[in-house]
């Protein structure tokens, strides 16, 4: 009987720790997968695919040129490849290049890089990244064009001494609590990179936090809390719904870069998550532009629509060629708007009836007191996959002149938006190469002739009082 006892003792024991030995790999694998899970997760809201995905089968593969007014700034390879990504980064290493802008080779990154932003990442979050880019991004090797910008901005070291200005250890956000939704905006989501306007030296001015910033061609609005220039007049809703699908009826329609972060980020974020940012964007301190005097989606436009035998003014025998209405140098803002945007947007310009081509009237676009993103649009078109659908327009870059599209701009403008807004071919041609250049930019040869002139003074300075010095010991 105490043999009996005995037996089953140890077999309950056996079974207990075969149990234990099945069951704690799986727990780990368990543990491993749900951090990769929350890493992936992080990745997704900091928009890491919309710069460093080139290619859509190659995704974090880099190689993307991120435009700037410097030139293009490629975006590294941060799949674990070993040759040409991140495969032999440190977790510390990597976490350096996020947070500081520096990479393992002890190079300095351009903050097109938004490592400001991201220095506010917890350290929880921080690791989960680098496990996801590790364990849950295939290695590829890809080799990344060099980023080769002109003379003075070629030199990458200068960036220590603009981290040492303009890049601050953050104060800890609550991530998963209260302050979720600026953790969202400020940190992962990198906002205020494009909606704020940069200072002298390029570096975010904190004074005119989310006032809006032209980038790359693009306004990126004001989305402070202003009822007028800003997203005041907005609901929660409907700036969730924007945040989530790029678009809101009686709004406005997302573009350019705001797309690209509808697309590869926003719409993927849990529904909480986007209330709680759309929460967080209502409280941000109103800042006004003196230019706006009411909000840009309440623009309808000032002038009734020209006759139909206006705007279809040569329709004749199809039969002598593709040019038969002559709309192919036409400058006749009525007549570029019928044959390229009428069709879609409808002549009246309020859109179709289910909105998948957008009126016109009450856009924030065709509203703004700027018609850079107008101008944008038609050069560049949209293609923008949100949460509920895709969207797409054609670009009219090629088939336009500057001239053509300043016309159909002030032609919608004039009869669907704000009407005080005009364009030229000037304004077009300066967007069209990437919009106005920055002071830095324009100060940047003055400033470099500056610098020799002070080196020489510095120079005759140091030799003068060496001669002074020897004359003195020969006395």
């Amino acid at each position: 009987m105490a043999t009996n006892s005995l037996f089953r003792g140890l077999l309950r024991a056996a079974v207990l720790v075969g149990a234990v030995a099945v069951s704690a790999p799986s727990l780990a694998q368990d543990d491993n997968d749900a951090l990769i899970a929350r890493g992936k997760g992080v990745a997704i809201a900091a928009d890491c695919a919309a710069c460093h995905t080139s290619s859509p089968d190659k995704p974090f593969a880099g190689g993307r040129g991120i435009g700037s007014p410097m030139g293009n700034i490629y975006a590294s390879n941060i799949t674990p490849s070993k040759d040409d990504g991140i495969g032999g980064y440190s977790e510390a290493q990597f976490a350096r290049a996020v947070r500081e802008g520096v990479n393992a080779k002890g190079d300095h990154l351009y903050p097109a890089m938004p490592y400001t932003a991201y220095a506010g990442i917890t350290d929880a979050d921080m690791h989960a990244l680098y496990v996801y880019f590790m364990q849950g991004v295939a290695p590829v090797d890809n080799k990344v064009k060099e980023t080769r910008l002109a003379f003075p901005y070629s030199m990458r070291w200068t960036m220590a001494g603009w981290n040492l200005m303009f890049l601050h250890k953050p104060a800890a956000i609550d991530a998963t609590g209260t302050e979720r939704g600026r953790y969202l905006v400020d940190v992962l989501g990198h906002c205020s990179s494009c909606h704020s306007p940069r200072n002298l030296l390029m570096a975010e001015r904190q004074d005119a936090y989310l006032g809006g910033a032209t980038i790359d061609g693009w306004f990126a609005p004001n989305i402070t809390s202003d009822p007028v220039s800003g997203i005041g007049g907005w609901s929660e809703d409907e700036l969730a719904a924007y945040l989530k699908n790029g678009h809101v009826h009686g709004k406005g329609q997302a573009g350019g870069g705001m797309a690209e972060a509808v697309e590869q980020s926003l719409r993927f974020l849990s529904d909480d998550d986007i209330k709680s940012m759309a929460t967080y964007l209502k409280t941000v301190r109103p800042i006004r532009d003196p230019a706006d005097t009411k909000a840009s989606y309440a623009y309808e436009g000032g002038s009734a629509l020209p006759p139909t035998t206006t705007l279809e003014p040569l329709r004749g025998d199809a039969a002598t060629g593709p040019d038969v209405r002559g709309v192919h140098d036409t400058v006749d803002g009525a007549a570029l708007y019928s044959g390229a945007c009428a069709s879609c947007h409808q002549p009246s310009g309020k859109g179709t009836e289910n909105q998948y081509f957008p009126s016109l009237s009450h856009n924030r676009a065709v509203g703004l007191s700027r018609p850079d993103n107008l101008i944008m649009a038609v050069l560049h078109g949209l293609d923008r996959q949100g949460a509920d659908m895709h969207v797409s327009m054609p670009a009219f870059e090629y088939d336009m002149t500057d001239a053509q599209v300043a016309a159909v701009v002030n032609y919608v403008e004039e009869h669907f938006g704000n009407p005080a807004v005009h364009a030229t071919a000037e304004d077009v041609a300066t967007i069209r190469a990437g919009g106005p250049k920055p002071l830095l930019l324009k100060l940047t040869p003055y400033l470099m002739v500056a610098g020799v002139v002070v080196a020489v003074l510095v120079l005759w300075l140091v030799v003068f009082l060496v001669r002074r010095r020897k004359r003195k010991s020969r006395r």
